[in-house]
């Protein structure tokens, strides 16, 4: 049971991860607007057009990596090994504690940023949780 357990929540964090990053590498400025309104978005795309081409470029890129992490994960889902699905489970927990530590501490700073990071920072709480409930059940299907 823990192994479908386990495969259903990295199919789940797979698809988040490729459908954002997709969205992010040829949506941006949608997604941008989504996330933080018109006119924190026109901020964060540049104001000049050398700058909008780097932006575009940079998140174009950090799209393409969030995709290929989703990717990943879709082939640890099949993984079936107790152990490793254990120490991945932890992995991840402190992957998505530490991106909340980091909203908390340097995305909170930026003016533009200042209102969105908290339901960024609670979404990452969230994906952590998911691991958590994970490593919990699995302690305690072994030690039952």
């Amino acid at each position: 049971m823990g192994s479908s357990m386990f495969s259903t929540i990295c199919i789940l964090h797979s698809t988040v991860a490729m459908t954002c990053g997709s969205s992010v590498m040829f949506y941006l400025k949608e997604i941008s607007v989504l996330g933080h309104g018109i006119e924190t978005a026109q901020k964060l795309l540049g104001s000049t057009p050398h700058d909008q081409l780097l932006v575009q470029i940079s998140n174009s890129f950090a799209g393409l990596l969030l995709f290929a992490i989703g990717f990943l994960v879709f082939m640890v889902a099949f993984v079936k090994d107790r152990e490793f699905q254990s120490f991945f489970a932890k992995g991840c927990v402190l992957l998505h504690v530490a991106m909340a530590l980091w909203r908390i501490n340097f995305e909170r700073r930026l003016e533009d940023l200042a209102w969105h990071w908290p339901k960024q920072m609670i979404g990452d709480l969230i994906l952590a949780l998911s691991w958590v409930f994970f490593l919990v059940y699995s302690w305690r299907e072994k030690y039952d």
